[in-house]
Parts: structure tokens; sequence; C-alpha cells
């Protein structure tokens, strides 16, 4: 899954989820009718499983990017219940104009990394993690707010932080292999360069 091209990749993403075997018809249709025609320039995909109480089930997040468009697509399967008498998948996409996006955070964690000198682009690089804001989801962390003097028991109200967190995905080396640790990266700068150049 390496991911800086200008080329379409539209192929490339379609044996990618291929690959992955997880419900590919379910999730190539609604990924493709999220693409709506334009060329794919990058994309990752996330394969991980979920536990709901003595059953694992399995997760897949696709990001597609387009020249115009972020493409995020959840599956989840799910088992029977009052809505379905058969276990089923759900499929959700959004496609957020790049135009609309606020912020891309990438966090690296790097195990020893004194010993890191490598020149190669995400050399190292343990996991990572992807956070992308465009405004739709904000979270408030509160805290009492406090001051200098160690002996002021007076009360100064609380303060906030607010944080642009739309949508965020993490990799681990450890649990999906160094590659998708590099895949996950590669979209991260093709995201991030796809941002520079938008104007709002």
């Amino acid at each position: 899954m390496r991911n800086v091209s200008l080329k379409d990749r539209a192929s490339d993403l379609r044996a990618a989820i291929n690959r992955v075997g997880y419900y590919p018809s379910v999730v190539g249709e609604a990924v493709e009718s999220a693409v709506a025609g334009e060329s794919v320039l990058s994309f990752v995909i996330h394969h991980e499983p979920t536990f709901d109480h003595d059953e694992v089930r399995r997760h897949v997040t696709v990001l597609v990017l387009t020249a115009s468009r972020l493409l995020v697509a959840h599956t989840d399967e799910h088992p029977p219940d009052d809505l379905l008498p058969a276990p089923y998948a759900s499929t959700t996409t959004e496609a957020v104009p790049l135009s609309r996006i606020g912020s891309v955070s990438v966090t690296r964690m790097v195990a020893n990394p004194a010993a890191q000198s490598g020149p190669a682009p995400g050399e190292g690089v343990a996991e990572a993690v992807l956070t992308v804001g465009w405004g739709a989801v904000q979270r408030v962390d509160i805290e009492p707010a406090g001051c200098p003097d160690p002996d002021c028991e007076a009360d100064h109200g609380y303060s906030g932080v607010l944080t642009a967190e739309d949508f965020a995905v993490r990799i681990s080396s450890s649990a999906e292999g160094s590659e998708a640790v590099e895949a996950l990266l590669e979209f991260a700068r093709a995201l991030s360069a796809a941002t520079v150049t938008v104007t709002a």
C-alpha cells in the first residue's frame, strides 16, 4: 500500500481491498460509490478486530484522498438483532472537501530514538496516529483553574482546551506490521500536501 503518487490509484485501491478480504464486495462498492469517478491519489486501509463481550468482530477503515476530497469509509459487522434476523455489515462513508479540513495531526512513537539515524522516512516508527479535524466534532477538556500561589484558596473557575477531533486512526507495527505504519505516514504526507494548496 505505497501511497505517494499523482496517478489514479483506483485499481490499486480495489486490489488492496480485495487483499484485506473483509467483505471486499461490500467495502469496495461503498468506497467506489463515494469516490464518484474522481482519481484516487492516495489511500490507506486499517483492518482491526473489535471486542464485543465474549465475541470478536472485525472493523475496517478506508481513507481515500482525491484531488478535492478526503473520503472516510467505516465497515463494521454486527450480530443479529431486532433490525435484521441475520448477521450483517454496516458501511458508512463520509466525503469531506479538502477546503474544510482545519488540521492534520500526526503523532509518531519511536522506540530507542537515540539509535535512529536512518534517512528513510518513517524508519524506526513503532506506532503512528493520524488525527484529522474538519469542525464536525470537537472535544472539550476542562479542569479546575489555578494560580501560582500555593496558599491560595480562591475559586478560580475552570479552564479548558477545545480540540478538533473528527477522525483518528492508530496503527502499530507490533499489531499490523511496519509496512502498515509506513502506509499511514505516507497517506498523512499526501493529505498534508493536499491541504497546503487548498484555498478556502
